[in-house]
């Protein structure tokens, strides 16, 4: 059952909400009329029709879909594409994988984009005091300085994050007031007629939803983030964001509409309304909230990597804890990645402006892919009437798909940065579809009828000890099987003899932060079965929770495991553990179709770059025989297994 985990609502966690949430949507203002305006001639249509948009965006996409709606969707106080996938796939039946890798892979993409058009936005800004000064150096400065310090952690610096944004956001307010005082008529902009007017009457306003879809990409983050902050803490910051963003986009519509100008002759309103005075400190104080949101966006990826690595949607990677805070990450492999995506996307890109559609397709196709599995949550576990659902679907898809439309048309001139989002969908796809393939193929035997082998071999003094606690890592969700080449490793033509087989089965849950085990004794005291229970949040650190689980069985007094050696001696205190690892590899034998050959060439080479069972486990080098096994997915073999099959139902 879905469970909700409340957190307090105090000065404190709001004031981290505020500093983990917002960064992505809160420094929108920077772009947004900049890219609406662009270098068309500035009438009250296109002004007052521009910041209606924006209002009413924010009002259904980012308050009633994501604020009230989607936040609700919780998995166990967790959010994010893979928290809902794992809430909804048991009544998906495969339908929703693909959504799920649509939008992680999309919100991925977002990772290199969001940085660059960020830091570069707040930079350009500088054009204003020092004409024609090169700024991409300086954000590849930034931006690298940024992904370098990710090792070392976020703990320190993390604890400013919430009163800089309490900063940035107050001058959002304070600079829009000031100029909605010179021109308070701009109130009028929130009348929706006017955002209805400029898409159906200014010319090809259709296609200005392309900027001002990009008020609202950060409303990703808002159900990213759901675990680290709350539901309530979210909610009530909202209140406060929303009011700043709408403050400080109605106060550079009321500068636009009182300017001496008819174009903006490549300025920023944002900038522009800002006293000469303050200019210098207004960039830094953007600079820095620019920084924070690149950094929610940085860290939100590794969460999004380890959730796709306990899903089973990505290869296992190095993980790393540069702290002793639940949840914080560091993945060497990604942030390289992330940082190379970044600074080719400058590179490309040049300025901020040239973002601006990549950024919008990227975070629209996230939006329609939890629109997709929203539908599913709300219908199999809220109960919601299905006119209800169809309903909302009708909205957010007339809403989403328009976005999606006046965007894809925008990148048809920049759209080498597929490529990235090409290559991350790639490897989710291959990653999870060829483990099917994989898993398909496995053959499993009864393992209570092996027991009495097991013991024959285990008391066979004729045979060398392997081992005191011999431990496999299996497959088998059924408590009675095995895979049958663990039987073949056990019974090979050097038998490993033990006193004690463990089979441990690591049972992903789809809640967040599952952790407990079962033992199940098939054998007094020889053959015995361990599920360890674990949410797709844990890092599975197999041989410490094994030790742990044994450790605690041996207190306990229970299996009698008390009273027999454990394989210690004199000279070392230690209990005598041996872990099997079997590496398998494709047989030539194979025969099989393209796609289920192409799909599994490509997972064992992914198998050869990412990281090995005994590193991935947290298995001490030590503890562990490494032995390669040939897969064979012949359909000739299968024929055979399927004749025996039927033979043993008869």
């Amino acid at each position: 059952m879905n469970t909700t985990v409340k957190q307090k609502i105090t000065a404190a966690s709001l004031l981290v909400a505020l500093g983990i949430i917002y960064g992505d949507i809160g420094t929108s203002p920077l772009y947004v009329m900049k890219a609406i305006i662009g270098s068309r001639e500035i009438t009250e249509m296109l002004v007052y029709g521009g910041i209606s948009c924006v209002f009413w965006t924010l009002t259904f996409q980012t308050t009633f879909k994501y604020v009230l709606l989607t936040l609700s969707a919780d998995n166990h106080g967790e959010g994010g594409v893979f928290s809902l996938y794992a809430l909804v796939k048991r009544f998906g039946k495969g339908k929703l994988v693909i959504p799920t890798i649509l939008g992680a892979t999309t919100l991925l993409a977002d990772g290199i984009i969001t940085p660059p058009i960020s830091v570069a936005s707040a930079v350009e800004g500088l054009e204003a005091i020092v004409p024609h000064l090169p700024t991409i150096p300086i954000v590849i400065a930034i931006l690298s300085g940024l992904f370098i310090f990710q090792r070392f952690g976020t703990h320190r610096v993390g604890t400013i994050f919430g009163p800089a944004m309490v900063v940035w956001f107050s001058m959002l307010t304070v600079l829009g007031l000031s100029q909605i005082i010179h021109h308070p008529d701009i109130l009028k902009a929130l009348n929706p007629v006017y955002a209805y007017r400029l898409l159906v009457e200014y010319p090809h306003g259709f296609w200005l939803l392309g900027a001002v879809f990009l008020c609202t990409t950060g409303a990703e983050a808002l159900y990213s983030d759901l675990g680290h902050c709350g539901r309530q803490n979210i909610r009530i910051t909202w209140i406060f964001v929303k009011s700043a963003l709408l403050i400080n986009y109605l106060g550079q519509g009321a500068w636009l509409m009182h300017q001496p100008n008819q174009f903006l002759n490549g300025q920023n309103p944002f900038y522009t309304i800002m006293p000469q005075w303050f200019l210098i400190f207004g960039i830094v104080i953007a600079t820095l909230a620019a920084i924070i949101a690149s950094q929610a966006l940085i860290s939100g990826s590794f969460t999004l990597i380890n959730e796709a690595i306990s899903l089973n949607f990505w290869p296992r990677v190095a993980l790393k804890n540069p702290t002793n805070l639940k949840g914080q990450i560091y993945i060497p492999s990604v942030n390289t990645i992330l940082w190379i995506g970044c600074v080719l996307m400058i590179l490309y890109f040049k300025n901020s402006a040239h973002m601006e559609a990549a950024y919008g397709f990227s975070i629209t196709v996230a939006m329609m892919m939890t629109t997709i599995l929203l539908s599913y949550y709300l219908f199999f576990i809220k109960k919601v009437k299905i006119g209800w659902i169809a309903l909302m679907l009708l909205v957010f898809a007339l809403i989403e798909v328009s976005f999606f439309v006046a965007n894809i048309v925008k990148i048809k001139e920049r759209w080498m940065f597929l490529f990235f989002e090409l290559f991350i969908f790639m490897v989710m796809y291959v990653w999870y579809f060829s483990r099917k393939i994989n898993n398909r193929f496995l053959k499993f035997v009864n393992l209570v009828e092996q027991a009495p082998m097991l013991e024959e071999l285990s008391t066979d003094d004729d045979i060398p000890k392997y081992a005191t606690h011999l431990i496999y890592l299996s497959k088998a969700n059924k408590t009675y099987e095995i895979e049958e080449k663990i039987i073949k490793s056990i019974f090979a033509k050097k038998p490993k003899r033990a006193d004690v087989y463990w089979f441990l089965h690591i049972n992903r849950t789809n809640e967040p932060f599952t952790l407990n085990y079962e033992v199940i004794e098939l054998l007094d005291d020889k053959v015995i079965k361990v599920v360890l229970n674990v949410g797709f949040r844990i890092q599975p650190k197999v041989e410490l929770y094994f030790k742990k689980i044994v450790q605690e069985l041996v207190e306990r007094k229970e299996l009698n495991l008390h009273i027999r050696p454990d394989g210690s001696t004199k000279y070392n205190a230690e209990p005598d553990y041996k872990f099997v690892i079997i590496e398998k590899f494709i047989s030539v034998e194979n025969e099989f179709d393209f796609k289920d050959g192409w799909l599994l060439t490509s997972y064992f080479w992914l198998k050869k770059l990412s990281l090995s069972d005994e590193k991935a486990f947290g298995l001490d080098k030590s503890d562990v025989a490494l032995e390669e096994y040939p897969m064979v997915y012949s359909p000739v073999n299968n024929l055979e297994l399927c004749r025996k099959q039927k033979s043993n139902l008869k």
